[in-house]
Parts: C-alpha cells; structure tokens; sequence
C-alpha cells in the first residue's frame, strides 16, 4: 500500500515552477527534448538547457504539445515570436471561438486593398471582428519596402497573417501570451533589439569612434596674417637713460 501510494503520488506531479517536484520533473522533460535532433537549434546543447525548460512551460500554459511548441518558437533580434500559422491554430482550437474567417476589402493592387479576421463566440453566438490591415497601412508602417520583405511577393497572405494575428491579440491575448508573431518581429525590425544586441551594436560604435586618428589641428589657420600691428600689439622700447654731463 505504501509503494501504491507513492505511485499515485508521482504521478500527480504537475511540471513547472510551483512546486520543487514540478520543477524537477519539468526539468527531466527538457532533459529529453534538450538531446534531441529533432528540435530546433535554439533548444539543442546545454547551452540552450534554460530554452527547453521555459519552452514546456509555454507548452504546459497553452495546453499544448511541447514539440509543437519548440517548433513554432522563433527568436528574432533576441527576443521570442510565434509562427502566424501556430498562433492561428491555437485559436481555432481552442474551444472558445469558431475557425478564424477573412473579409476582404478594397481592390487588389492597390493601397485600400486589406482584410479584417472575424469568428464566432460560441458561448453568446456573437460575430467578433478584428481591425482591417490594408496595403495603405504595411506602407506607412514600412513593412512593405522592407529587403526581402514577402508583401512585395505575398501580399494577400500577409494580410491573412497580419489580420489574424491582431485579432487574436486583441480578442484572445492569453493565447499569445504576449509575443509577437515571427513576421510581425521581422517586420518591426531593429525596434525589437534585445538589451545585449542594443548594448553590443553601443559598444562597436564607440570603439569605431575611439579608434578614429583625430586630424592635426593647425592653430594658424584662424589667425589672419595681414593684421597691421596696433600699439597695443607693439612691443615697448626700451627706456633711454639720461647719463651725467661732463
């Protein structure tokens, strides 16, 4: 009876941060997935052992499975973001809502062209709608003149994404827990620099200042030379002394 008990016990375990056994076991879990090939390289290797722990927990919240999770978790400019496609999955399942639906609005190829993300509440049966992402607003946001940016190449499907990922934001946040989507941190760009990029791009900047030869200065330069003397520039003469008279 005593060893069922302590059976039962174990398998009552919970991992995370709240308990010393949580902890424990959320960490024999990261352990796993850490030597694993399959995750990718930010979890990979000891150095990345912090990765893998925070990663579960993330799963562990979200009522999700730990690789999927792994695999849908980017860092870009040192700081987390979701894939749009599993942020999107996460609210279509999660119970709550129906699938994410798209209006479109405008006229493809131009500026006024956009998509607004809507779904149902299935509690109340009540149709709730995100904000319209347009053409007009990737461009004033610089996102679409960005190198390399997918708008140029995608445009309707970086709506979808864009529009998805506010509307969720804004209508589930739980699910986000507060990051942003990968193409929304791309997108964004140097705003999203972590304390150590911003730090070392500091650092480089004041080594190339300090490493500058200064020019010679030539003190001659501001001087005029055809200033006539004044008298108060003239050196005094000498004064003359009267000597005896024979």
């Amino acid at each position: 009876m005593t060893e069922l008990a302590t059976t039962q016990n174990n398998s009552l375990v919970t991992p995370g941060f709240s308990s010393l056994a949580g902890f424990e076991t959320l960490q024999r879990m990261a352990h796993l997935f850490n030597e694993s090939t399959l995750v990718p390289k930010q979890f990979q290797g000891k150095q990345n052992f912090g990765n893998c722990v925070i990663a579960l927990n993330m799963a562990q919240r979200l009522n999700a499975d730990p690789l999927m999770v792994m695999q849908n978790l980017y860092v870009v400019y040192g700081n987390p973001s979701w894939s749009s496609k599993f942020l999107i999955a996460m609210f279509n399942q999660c119970g709550r809502f129906s699938s994410i639906h798209y209006d479109e609005v405008g006229k493809p190829g131009t500026d006024g062209w956009g998509c607004r993300a809507w779904a149902v509440e299935i509690a109340t049966g009540e149709r709730v709608e995100g904000p319209v992402i347009t053409i007009g607003i990737a461009k004033k946001e610089g996102w679409y003149d960005k190198s390399g940016s997918k708008w140029q190449t995608m445009p309707q499907q970086m709506l979808r994404y864009r529009a998805a990922a506010w509307f969720i934001r804004t209508t589930a946040p739980e699910l986000s827990m507060g990051l942003p989507t990968r193409d929304e941190a791309i997108d964004i760009g140097s705003e999203t620099l972590g304390v150590e990029e911003a730090q070392e791009a500091m650092d480089q900047e004041i080594a190339a200042q300090a490493n500058k030869t200064p020019l010679p200065i030539d003190v001659r330069k501001d001087v005029p030379q055809d200033i006539p003397a004044t008298a108060a520039t003239k050196q005094p003469e000498p004064e003359r002394v009267q000597g005896p008279t024979f």
